[in-house]
């Protein structure tokens, strides 16, 4: 008898191992998109510039706001990679001045430097990855990007 329940329990734990994610997908590779319920929005794809100064540096990208919109202060985002390294994804808040967005960090003083905010990472099926904010957002300007890159995928929260 036990080794039936056993056989039953592997049997299906291993059925709900086995289902494939049946949701939205992105429709271009390497690119983060918000999901809005089966909803796709793709995120402002962009290479931030990088202005260096003895012990900080700014990253900034041209223009006050994103036009990739979420009222969700807790955003999904949905990214099929290929290239992309969606282990290295980080997401920072921009501070807007002077009609662009930035990003400031210091070696002199830490404390005044942009952190990168929390984000869960979820493998849904080859290549498929949910991302989620950990914490609420406040309104404003943000963006995803890999470690170590210029590049960034920029989206507002209103």
């Amino acid at each position: 008898m036990k080794m039936r329940l056993a056989i039953t329990m592997l049997l299906l734990v291993s059925a709900a191992w086995a289902q494939k994610y049946n949701g939205p997908r992105p429709p271009k590779p390497d690119i983060p998109y918000l999901m809005h319920a089966d909803n796709l929005e793709e995120t402002e794809a962009v290479e931030a510039r990088e202005e260096a100064r003895k012990d900080d540096v700014t990253y900034w990208v041209a223009g006050g706001s994103s036009p990739a919109r979420t009222p969700l202060a807790g955003p999904i985002f949905l990214v099929q990679a290929e290239k992309l390294n969606v282990e290295r994804i980080q997401l920072y808040q921009f501070t807007v001045k002077n009609n662009r967005r930035e990003v400031f960090f210091s070696k002199k003083k830490p404390k005044d430097s942009a952190r990168a905010l929390r984000l869960s990472i979820d493998r849904l099926d080859e290549g498929l990855y949910r991302l989620e904010v950990y914490d609420s957002l406040e309104n404003g300007e943000y963006s995803l990007t890999p470690d170590g890159s210029n590049q960034v995928f920029c989206f507002q929260v209103y």
